[in-house]
């Protein structure tokens, strides 16, 4: 800001304007910047050449460099092109964290280029999802072997698996927050939510169970996930297969979703029978079925009795308390007096919480 003296006088400050050329100068660079960069297909072709070379680390630079021209020429469609074909080819070869890092690029680029949510877009972000690698895992592991060698190979498999669902989890929450905020459900997209909960499960090497039912709960594929929660409930420590059950019905009740948690048990019950595994008796269970009941009428009383009732049992869990005080807060209108406190808030935010 410069100002104008007569006489000693001080004037009002002059406001120096660009000139009109300015401005058509600066659009005409910017539309001649556009117009430089060839079609991606072209960069994409000779980019594929150097990945099939081997030469991983400098395909990632280059995948990396030119897909930032076209974001900055604002060719969105095209940076998208070449951010999923890098990612894609990275993740075939084995190059988790190149691939992953290119595909939190491509989810970057979403949001920068205000690309709505929608089934094309989302077979776009699913087509990269499938190349993440899916090798067997070694879990509920016991180091006890003397060979070296193989405690050695044991640790890298293990690192390994941690790797890809690290990066994995990275890209699709990423996605998830993108599809929440361009035109998805409240949650995200349901069928995103289904994606990291597979991955997590399969891909883990120790099963955090109460992550992969976030998700699962925010999904649509019930038949999936009560198969889900019956292979856990074989592999989890005797006694504590019903805390599967009871958790995944009390995280629908969260969230005010009682169909889907009557859904779900009558799937899992239909799925053990169907195996002849038996479904598991406990105190556990009886109040879970009362809960499912009582949540049908305005019975706030009969609620907080089956809470004092079944304390023990619930108590075997410290997250079912913070679950039933969301429940109380969602069927009841029990307001908590602060929200979202203990060990459920802090998953809800770390798994990116809306």
């Amino acid at each position: 800001m410069q100002y104008s003296s007569i006489s000693g006088t001080l004037l009002k400050p002059l406001i120096l304007q660009p000139p009109l050329n300015f401005f058509i100068a600066r659009m005409s660079r910017e539309r001649a910047k556009r117009a430089t960069l060839p079609p991606a297909q072209e960069n994409i072709e000779k980019l594929e050449k150097v990945v099939k070379q081997g030469n991983y680390y400098g395909a990632q630079q280059m995948f990396k460099s030119i897909s930032a021209r076209y974001v900055s020429a604002e060719r969105y469609s095209e940076a998208l092109d070449i951010l999923k074909c890098g990612a894609c080819l990275q993740l075939e070869n084995g190059q988790v964290t190149c691939g992953s890092e290119l595909a939190l690029l491509f989810v970057e680029t979403l949001v920068k280029g205000k690309v709505s949510y929608n089934e094309e877009t989302l077979d776009h972000v699913r087509k990269i999802y499938e190349k993440f690698p899916r090798p067997s895992v070694p879990q509920n592991l016991d180091l006890t072997d003397d060979d070296d060698d193989e405690m050695q190979k044991l640790s890298e498999a293990i690192a390994a698996a941690k790797t890809r669902v690290d990066c994995c989890s990275s890209f699709l929450k990423a996605s998830i927050k993108w599809s929440v905020e361009f035109g998805a459900l409240r949650y995200g997209s349901p069928e995103l939510h289904e994606m990291l909960a597979d991955y997590m499960y399969s891909q883990s090497p120790e099963v955090d169970m109460v992550k992969v039912s976030f998700h699962f709960v925010r999904g649509r594929n019930l038949k999936k996930f009560a198969s889900t929660i019956i292979n856990f409930m074989g592999k989890c420590y005797p006694g504590e297969d019903d805390l599967a059950i009871a958790r995944a019905i009390l995280m629908y009740l969260s969230l005010g979703n009682l169909r889907d948690a009557n859904k779900l048990m009558d799937e899992v019950e239909k799925e053990m029978q169907s195996k002849h595994l038996d479904f598991p008796r406990s105190e556990l269970m009886e109040f879970v079925n009362y809960l499912l009941l009582t949540l049908q009428r305005d019975a706030l009383p009969l609620f907080n009795m089956l809470r004092q009732n079944y304390k023990t049992s619930i108590d075997r869990d410290p997250l079912f308390n913070e679950l039933l005080d969301e429940v109380a807060k969602k069927f009841y209108g029990i307001q908590r007096k602060s929200p979202l406190q203990g060990m459920f808030g802090d998953i809800f935010k770390m798994m990116g919480g809306e």
